[in-house]
C-alpha cells in the first residue's frame, strides 16, 4: 500500500503516476493499493509529522543557501529515539510535461474503491495473452 498526498508527481490525477505503478505492479507481479490523501489536507500526512519537523528543528538557524547546506543538515538529523535520516542530492535531470497516450491509458488495470475511487485505487498486473 502507498499511501500519498495530492500533490507533486503522484498526484491522485497524473496519469503518469498510475501508468508507472503499472509498470511497477507488472514487474513486481503484485497489486498496489493506493490511497490519497484528499486535497488540502497533507497535513495529516505522518511523514511529515514524525520526519519534516525534525529536519525543521535541525536547520532552525542555519541559512540555506546551498543544496550541500541543505544536504548535509537534513543528513546529520536524529532523535534520542534512533531516527537517523539520509540524503543525497538527485542531479538527475527529468523530462517535463509526459502525456500518457488514451491507448496506454486504457490497458491500465485499475480498480477504484467503491469510497473515493479517485483518490482510493488498485493498480493489478496485466494480464499478458
Amino acid at each position: 500500500m502507498i499511501c500519498a498526498d495530492s500533490g507533486g508527481s503522484n498526484a491522485h490525477r497524473y496519469n503518469l503516476w498510475k501508468r508507472e505503478l503499472q509498470k511497477l505492479a507488472n514487474q513486481l507481479k503484485i497489486t498496489i493499493s493506493v490511497c490519497h490523501f484528499p486535497p488540502g489536507t497533507s497535513k495529516l500526512n505522518k511523514i511529515e509529522h514524525r520526519l519534516f519537523s525534525y529536519i525543521t528543528m535541525n536547520w532552525q538557524g542555519h541559512r540555506l543557501v546551498s543544496y550541500e547546506t541543505v544536504i548535509n543538515l537534513i543528513a546529520s538529523t536524529k532523535t534520542k529515539t534512533g531516527l537517523q535520516v539520509k540524503a543525497r542530492l538527485d542531479k538527475k535531470t527529468y523530462e517535463r510535461g509526459i502525456m500518457v497516450p488514451k491507448k496506454e491509458l486504457d490497458l491500465i488495470n485499475i480498480k477504484r474503491d467503491n469510497f473515493h475511487g479517485e483518490w482510493n485505487y488498485s493498480i493489478s498486473p496485466q494480464k499478458i495473452s
